[in-house]
């Protein structure tokens, strides 16, 4: 009888544990505010609380294994991009009217990337569990209170929890974290019940191959583009819709005798009849454009029309050099930049500069370096999607991003010329 109720017992850590795991598949259904699911994560949360002594050996190792992984993999994928993690905090900053801390959110963004996926390595190997999970915890006390704050008032889109690799609504960051609570309650409650895996000299070279590796990891994305890009911009899409879909019309009509207005699918309504014409009396007009949005991207000139399908759509070789902001580029490059301008325009080959910065900066920018090379507009969010270095250096031909360069990495065209065959 009491080995059939221990077995009874573990039942209900199995039971708790799939429930959590399939909530978390369920997050994908909810983008916005429902009552109902958050109840149901709280109401996981006070189970596993109550329920704590029903975990057993294996059932907590589990626990604690997809809790590393959740880590690792946040914080990697973050650590692939710790600039666009500099992005998001400096979101935050702003949002909380702490613009003065701006230049502390590079390195910020390094340790808390390179802090999350170290936690998540030291729970995968049982690595000093009693501390590791009160620094978990901590952390996710820090980060729950800030994801609430997110969902309720909205202060950015999005975090950034996932980097770009994972983009999700604020709604469903706090129920992701309701839900990763979940196992943190199960680690911190069951820990002295974790025995160590490994001899304390072997657990301290993991941390630090480990912390060493992250750390260098960011530092080479940092000075370089990131190693894998999950942006619309990255190398190899096309920037246009390969087959768009025609524009779709729609006109409004007013009957004159009734006054009712139907609206009509062109060509699909007797334009052709002149007794039906001359009863109706046309309102207005609705365009529809079924093509999905391949990207953000518009292109302005100086007096401010778009040209955006003259740059992105040149059927030759186009380069762009992006500088969302030309007070902050890093122009130790710039003699070879407009060395490289110049046999640009030797050859024939399209060059131009987009940047954010007011006309009148951009000017001078152009007249002080001597660049030979006309200077468009763009908004400065969507420049630092693009790529992620002040300046790049972007290749398109026909709408495909051929290639894209890092400041530190700006090519001689003598490479170009044997790589991509270019004239």
């Amino acid at each position: 009888m009491v080995k059939a109720g221990r077995n009874g017992f573990k039942f209900i850590g199995w039971g708790l544990l799939l429930i959590v795991l399939f909530t978390g598949y369920l997050i994908s259904f909810f983008e916005d505010l429902n009552t109902f699911f958050l109840s149901l994560l709280i109401s996981e949360i006070v189970l596993v609380f109550i329920y704590i002594r029903r975990f057993y050996g294996l059932q907590i190792t589990l626990a604690r294994i997809i809790l590393g992984c959740v880590f690792i993999y946040s914080g990697l994928v973050k650590g692939i991009d710790p600039v666009g993690t500099e992005f998001r905090i400096v979101d935050y900053f702003i949002a909380f009217g702490m613009d003065w801390a701006n230049p502390l959110a590079l390195p910020l963004s390094v340790i808390l990337n390179a802090t999350e996926f170290i936690l998540g390595v030291l729970l995968v190997f049982n690595i000093n569990i009693k501390i590791t999970s009160w620094l978990v915890i901590s952390m996710m006390a820090v980060f729950t209170v800030v994801t609430i704050n997110d969902a309720v008032y909205n202060p950015v889109p999005d975090c950034g929890c996932f980097g770009d690799a994972l983009v999700i609504t604020n709604w469903q960051t706090l129920y992701k974290n309701l839900i990763i609570n979940a196992f943190v309650i199960i680690i911190f409650l069951s820990g002295k019940r974790s025995s160590r895996w490994l001899k304390p000299k072997v657990e301290w070279g993991i941390f630090i191959v480990f912390i060493m590796g992250i750390t260098g990891f960011e530092i080479y994305n940092i000075r370089h583009l990131p190693v894998m890009d999950f942006r619309e911009w990255k190398e190899g899409n096309k920037m246009v819709n390969a087959n768009p879909l025609p524009l779709e019309y729609y006109l409004t009509y007013r009957n004159i005798e009734t006054g009712k207005e139907k609206e009509y699918l062109s060509p699909d309504y007797p334009y052709n009849d002149s007794v039906w014409m001359s009863k109706r009396e046309f309102i207005r007009q609705r365009i529809v454009d079924s093509n999905p949005q391949i990207h953000d991207l518009k292109i302005d000139n100086e007096i401010g029309d778009d040209i955006t399908p003259l740059i992105i759509e040149n059927p030759d070789y186009q380069f762009i050099l992006v500088s969302y902001d030309l007070s902050k580029a890093d122009l130790k490059r710039i003699n070879e930049i407009r060395g490289f301008i110049n046999i640009c325009n030797d050859k024939g080959i399209s060059f131009v500069v987009l940047t954010s910065s007011v006309p009148d900066e951009a000017e001078m920018f152009i007249k002080d370096f001597k660049l030979d090379a006309d200077i468009y507009f763009a908004d400065d969010i969507v420049l630092m999607a693009m790529i992620r270095s002040n300046p790049g250096l972007i290749l398109l031909k026909d709408a495909v991003v051929l290639k894209k360069w890092h400041y530190n990495d700006f090519p001689a065209f003598e490479e170009l010329n044997f790589r991509k065959g270019l004239p």
